[in-house]
């Protein structure tokens, strides 16, 4: 049990990191941004809401006041990782080890909440 919620702390914490990162770019580095979502084929409409869901997000997965909602972030978390991760490998077949890394983590962070607050 304590080992779990060690895994499960580590595993969101580096995930929160991670995202709170992506979204400081998103606001505060949009330019660039903007230019990795443009060679990657993606619309740059789509730069700042992304950011405010994955603030969202991560709101939704340390509050727990709504299951549902935690599964949508989590699954959100999933799918922006799992379409970074093929961006990334597609475009350049390089950078992409941060979004494989952000998978494991959302996956890691996932399973554990599972094992540690569903008991």
């Amino acid at each position: 049990m304590k080992r779990d919620k060690i895994i499960y702390w580590i595993a969101t914490g580096l995930l929160t990191l991670l995202m709170l990162f992506s979204a400081y770019n998103y606001f505060f580095n949009y330019d660039m941004i903007s230019g990795f979502f443009t060679h990657f084929g993606y619309p740059t409409y789509i730069v700042y809401p992304l950011a405010i869901a994955k603030l969202l997000g991560l709101v939704a997965i340390h509050t727990k006041l709504s299951d549902t909602l935690k599964e949508w972030a989590y699954a959100g978390f999933f799918f922006d990782t799992l379409l970074a991760f093929f961006a990334h490998y597609m475009t350049d077949g390089t950078g992409y080890q941060m979004a494989l890394a952000g998978m494991v983590f959302v996956v890691a962070s996932y399973v554990y909440d599972k094992k540690v607050f569903t008991r």
